[in-house]
């Protein structure tokens, strides 16, 4: 079993480090880990450490740092523009897309979503993708928290879909497929994901006047919380990341 890892605000030097707050609660309270056990420290940009544990303590451990390395940022970088689903279907995308790669998740408030994000509620809303982001990285090993934009409207999307070096919506009447679309090399690669009720035609629209390809998977039509994770896992194949 790999080494768990816990996140830091700011990378430790090598030497002796105490891991406190929730993270050292979580690593000596929870875990349990003891004295000569390993784990990893992170500062979710990039920057990695190799640790073992010398102590623990009430809610705290004393681990000696032993290296630090880091992990360039991706490039072309994987940008996922979800439709914001009803329920919990739009943590288990974030989840599943965190364990996949993704660089960047907008959440999209498109017309046909059940839940629109407003006020309080929407940022309450848009708290818990970045929580469930958080751990899902933890949980995957992940050198980079992925980003957590503010929700968007269709026009930001757009905007964004216009500066990305390549824009694809994922709809299930397109002609081309995503397993043979060309690729950029460096920049945005956006993916557009329609919430429960699909992309409106105006939407699609606008997009493709941004200049997004529309594009499918295959012949089946995948729910709005695993599309986004079979694009990941599609690209990261074809850029090399896996």
């Amino acid at each position: 079993m790999s080494a768990p890892l816990f996140l830091v605000d700011d990378l430790p030097g090598v030497g002796i480090f105490t891991l406190g707050g929730p993270e050292g609660h979580h690593a000596a309270t929870v875990q349990r880990l003891r004295a000569g056990e390993t784990l990893l420290l992170c500062d979710g940009r990039g920057g990695t450490a190799n640790a073992v544990v010398i102590a623990a303590g009430k809610g705290s451990l004393t681990v000696d740092v032993l290296n630090r390395e880091y992990v360039p940022a991706a490039d072309p970088r994987l940008v996922v523009v979800q439709g914001v689903p009803k329920g919990d279907r739009g943590e288990l995308a974030v989840q599943t897309m965190t364990e996949a790669g993704v660089d960047v998740i907008v959440a999209w408030l498109a017309s046909r979503s059940v839940a629109q994000w407003k006020a309080e509620r929407g940022e309450k809303s848009r708290q818990r993708w970045v929580d469930t982001a958080r751990e899902a990285a933890k949980q995957s090993r992940r050198s980079w928290l992925p980003e957590l934009a503010q929700a968007a409207t269709t026009k930001e999307v757009a905007a964004r879909v216009g500066s990305a070096a390549t824009a694809l919506v994922l709809h299930e009447e397109a002609d081309a497929r995503l397993t043979t679309v060309e690729l950029p090399a460096a920049g945005d690669i956006v993916v557009v994901v329609g919430p429960e009720g699909g992309i409106a035609p105006d939407e699609l629209a606008l997009f493709a006047e941004a200049g997004a390809q529309p594009v499918r998977l295959g012949r089946s039509v995948l729910r709005t919380s695993t599309a986004g994770v079979a694009a990941l896992a599609v690209l990261s194949t074809r850029l090399a990341r896996w």
